[in-house]
């Protein structure tokens, strides 16, 4: 494959991943009610978004592991070990964030028959707060897997000046906020609007960047390749 059509394969799925992620964000923000009982009957009378919800998951760690391979593939020949690093991050991300135990584990409860399911309603209801504050940990994990793998190919997109200056080094400071502020908001530090503002310099990248790479592609090598051997 070569670097223009790992470019373009890297702009498509920078903007596939962010749509699939704001449709995500859209399905989780659904009206169901400030309580857990009241999220669990929503999801069991509106079975097809929390289904929906779960085939994203897994289509979102496809469009993650593409991006992740597109990038290497890019940036390999300007410093291999650091992208095998972001390769290695990316990966990870897409292996972590695909498999959707919260949306699968809220669905069955919300829809499963009574008589298939022994467990009184207080039980019910804590699986599904443990559930759902699982979903946050594992949001966070993955996301953190994410901002270091980025943090490796924006610095290998910026030394090897194959993006404008500018736009890579919106990448790599938004990258490098994203590994600071997570890991923080893991621990309870970070919280609220804070946690969301956080991603706003990230969003001002990928869109462009996705555009960028879709139309212009990378600029060539700043430097001679060397062997991998």
């Amino acid at each position: 494959m070569t670097r223009r059509t790992s470019a373009r394969i890297a702009g498509v799925t920078y903007l596939l991943y962010i749509v699939i992620g704001v449709t995500q964000l859209i399905i989780d923000r659904a009206p169901g009610g400030g309580s857990i009982s009241e999220k669990l009957a929503f999801i069991g009378s509106h079975p097809t978004s929390g289904r929906t919800d779960i085939l994203l998951s897994i289509l979102v760690g496809f469009v993650a592991l593409a991006l992740a391979v597109s990038l290497y593939g890019i940036t390999r020949d300007e410093d291999h070990e650091i992208a095998v690093f972001g390769l290695s991050c990316r990966v990870a991300e897409a292996v972590v964030g695909s498999f959707p135990l919260t949306g699968l584990g809220l669905v069955w409860l919300a829809t499963v028959p009574a008589d298939m399911n022994p467990a009184s309603p207080a039980t019910v209801t804590a699986m599904a707060a443990f559930l759902l504050e699982f979903g946050q940990w594992k949001l966070v994990v993955t996301a953190t897997l994410f901002a270091v793998g980025s943090t490796a190919f924006c610095w290998l997109l910026l030394r090897g000046s194959m993006i404008p200056r500018g736009l890579a080094w919106l990448g790599l400071l938004a990258s490098v906020l994203l590994v600071i502020a997570l890991p923080l908001r893991l621990v309870g530090i970070i919280t609220g609007t804070m946690s969301q503002i956080i991603w706003i310099p990230m969003a001002l990248f990928e869109i462009p960047a996705g555009v960028w790479l879709i139309v212009k592609g990378v600029r060539p090598l700043t430097r001679e390749r060397t062997p991998l051997a």
